[in-house]
């Protein structure tokens, strides 16, 4: 019955305009637009609304003009044309409309239909935002923080994010929650910016939702909650937010909510699918643990793959431990050596580590003690024990470098201290040294900071 009554009084509607806007009425002509437009009373018809907006637009009323620019802008009614979006935004604009004056601030911005100026954008923006378009004001707040048009502000841009958010402006709450989590020209507040957050996530903007999400997470500003931050996140990835997606894969493998391994795969696997390298490698773990189902090295090579084509260097290393191992695929040193190699090049330890004992093997590529050494020495700084150890051999039988007890003694007592779990000093080789404590650690830590001395015109640092 209800939808009987809406149907005749929407025809009622459009019975009332129809004659008005055939007289020449602007706002007839303007609200029957409309109502084909979004398809209210009659069927949508875009080729119909236009002409309709194209009457009142040529009589000068500025709130048709707006519209018949974002059909051009948008190609509805005829084929997109940016020339004539931004001739009728400027017309609307220059009548003092701020939707058509944020519209043509964006044109100039992305430089569609008129030369790109983001001076000229700032000043449309900013005559939007003085007649309190919320949308313009947060434009006009992103110009101040990013510094388009204008000198960076932070003061500026809080200000009219603020505004616009105060208004209830999604987008600029969360541009304001992210201004007090990085402490943008004010103090960081987290509490502050988990109760901006929470404003936007509350209008279901998947950002917000996730920045909520690992607030709860890890106790940002709010007391640590993984229900809460599961739930969130939750509702974030629903939206297809990929880093959402990876973060509740994460949260959920490592036991928090129900631990539930097959679901943490499944959203691994959903962030994997839109490309997230991190994502692709935590499913290839799973898949070569069977953590989530059936152990399976194939989907794993797969996985690490993907992630390690992108530049992720723990896929990297655990591809080269795959080939090493012949782990799903036909063992093959050479090829391991070379993931081993790209992930050595970014710094992982592990990788250059095993690169190190690649070479001082010679298994898929030529023996080489200094290369060997080398690549121990890369991981060994960084506090790798394994790789302290090998190089502590390395230099006690003088494979690739001057042979040296004193110095091989060293590493091996870095190597065995860094089994401690927790006790292990932080710093460089001789800061550990010194902080270890014992004449003899002592005395290598004023050995090493003299070799120090004297070899850094060599470019080489133990």
């Amino acid at each position: 019955m209800n939808r009987q009554n809406a149907a005749r009084e929407g025809h009622e509607v459009f019975q009332w305009f129809l004659p008005a806007a055939e007289r020449g009425d602007a706002y007839a002509q303007f609200n029957l637009g409309l109502l084909y437009k979004h398809g209210e009373a009659v069927g949508r018809d875009d080729v119909r609304a236009l002409e309709w907006m194209q009457r009142a637009a040529r009589q000068g009323l500025a709130v048709a003009q707006n519209h018949l620019g974002a059909m051009y802008c948008n190609g509805r009614g005829a084929p997109r044309s940016d020339d004539l979006a931004a001739r009728w935004f400027g017309r609307a604009a220059a009548q003092g409309d701020p939707a058509a004056q944020q519209n043509l601030g964006q044109l100039y911005r992305k430089g569609r239909g008129v030369p790109q100026s983001h001076e000229v954008a700032f000043g449309w923006f900013y005559r939007a935002a003085e007649q309190g378009l919320a949308s313009a004001q947060n434009l006009l707040g992103e110009c101040y923080l990013q510094g388009l048009g204008a000198p960076v502000s932070h003061p500026l841009a809080m200000a009219w994010f603020r505004k616009a958010a105060r208004q209830g402006h999604g987008p600029a709450q969360l541009n304001l929650a992210l201004m007090y989590r990085r402490g943008d020209g004010v103090e960081a507040d987290n509490a502050q910016a988990v109760c901006w957050f929470r404003e936007a996530a509350a209008q279901g903007i998947p950002a917000a939702q996730r920045f909520l999400g690992q607030a709860y997470a890890n106790g940002q500003g709010v007391p640590t909650d993984p229900a809460r931050a599961i739930a969130w996140l939750e509702r974030a990835a629903m939206q297809h937010d990929t880093e959402a997606q990876y973060a509740l894969g994460t949260l959920l493998a490592a036991g928090h909510g129900s631990g539930d391994d097959e679901r943490a795969l499944e959203w691994f696997l959903r962030a994997a699918a839109r490309g997230h390298a991190q994502a692709q490698y935590c499913a290839g773990v799973m898949y070569s643990t069977g953590r989530g189902g059936a152990r399976d090295p194939a989907r794993a090579l797969d996985c690490y793959l993907r992630a390690a084509e992108q530049g992720a260097a723990n896929a990297q290393f655990s591809l080269g431990v795959m080939y090493a191992r012949g782990d799903g695929v036909p063992r093959d040193e050479a090829r391991a050596a070379d993931w081993y190699r790209r992930a050595a090049q970014q710094g992982d330890a592990s990788a250059q580590n095993n690169l190190g004992v690649l070479y001082a093997n010679g298994q898929g590529v030529a023996h080489d003690d200094t290369l060997a050494t080398y690549w121990y020495r890369q991981a060994a700084e960084q506090g790798h024990a394994l790789a302290q150890y090998n190089l502590g051999g390395m230099v006690n039988s003088g494979r690739g470098v001057e042979r040296d007890p004193l110095r091989a003694y060293m590493w091996m007592l870095l190597a065995a201290g860094a089994g401690q779990e927790g006790r292990r000093p932080r710093g460089g080789v001789a800061g550990r040294l010194g902080a270890s404590g014992g004449p003899w650690a002592r005395a290598l830590a004023s050995r090493v900071r003299a070799a120090r001395r004297q070899q850094q015109g060599q470019g080489w640092h133990p």
